[in-house]
């Protein structure tokens, strides 16, 4: 797949994934804000703790963006880095974008524990639980507490490890379905949502594609 087939609006969310000196992944998130098709892409500098991140020229980067049920990937290279009349990331142009799918119906087994946060009136009540499955379209936890009713919006919250990398995983969705908890009774669960994901930004599906497919990756060579 070409970049320039992607027809990506400037603004467009990215996620930039380096190696530090040390050789940990660090990922960023950043934003396309321009291009010249077959020369680089122009893209807005991450902070990180308030401050911009410094990229040196030649340091290669992973770049992954969530288009449409699925993750393009490409690789590129650090032209350089300018701060005036603003902080701009210019990075070599893809030769080509690779496509990983992630079907919707695909769902696969976690035990994430989560905050469970509930909105009654004016009051807002979090409730400690597990995510059980999850899948790009939704979700299932299990509580002890019956906290909700079907139609009702819930809000999930954790920090997740994505292959060695740290992200607040936020998943906003509506009840769809309650059922005895089967996965964690030992646990002290005791109820069972089917959640359906709603109101989701960009920046917030990207963590998730990224949480759901790395379980797949892991699965699959569990599998093999």
């Amino acid at each position: 797949m070409k970049f320039e087939d992607l027809k990506l609006a400037y603004g467009y969310p990215l996620q930039l994934q380096t190696t530090s000196l040390s050789g940990q992944p660090e990922r960023f998130s950043c934003r396309l804000i321009g291009c010249l098709p077959g020369r680089s892409l122009l893209l807005s500098v991450p902070k990180l703790a308030g401050k911009l991140v410094r990229f040196r020229a030649g340091q290669k980067i992973v770049v992954r963006l969530m288009i449409d049920n699925g993750i393009g990937i490409f690789a590129g290279v650090v032209e350089t880095q300018t701060m005036d009349p603003y902080p701009i990331l210019h990075l070599s142009f893809p030769e080509s974008v690779t496509f990983k799918g992630i079907r919707s119906a695909t769902r696969v087994a976690v035990q994430e524990r989560v905050e469970i946060l509930s909105a009654h009136g004016d009051n807002v009540q979090s409730t400690p639980g597990f995510i059980s499955d999850i899948s790009i379209n939704g979700c299932r936890i299990e509580l002890g507490t019956d906290i909700a009713e079907l139609g009702d919006s819930l809000t999930l919250k954790t920090e997740v490890d994505i292959r060695g990398v740290k992200r607040l995983l936020l998943l906003k969705g509506i009840v769809r379905s309650r059922v005895d908890a089967t996965d964690n009774v030992d646990e002290g669960a005791l109820v069972s949502y089917g959640i359906e994901f709603s109101d989701q930004s960009d920046d917030e599906r990207l963590v998730m594609y990224a949480y759901v497919f790395s379980h797949m990756a892991q699965q699959d060579q569990t599998a093999d």
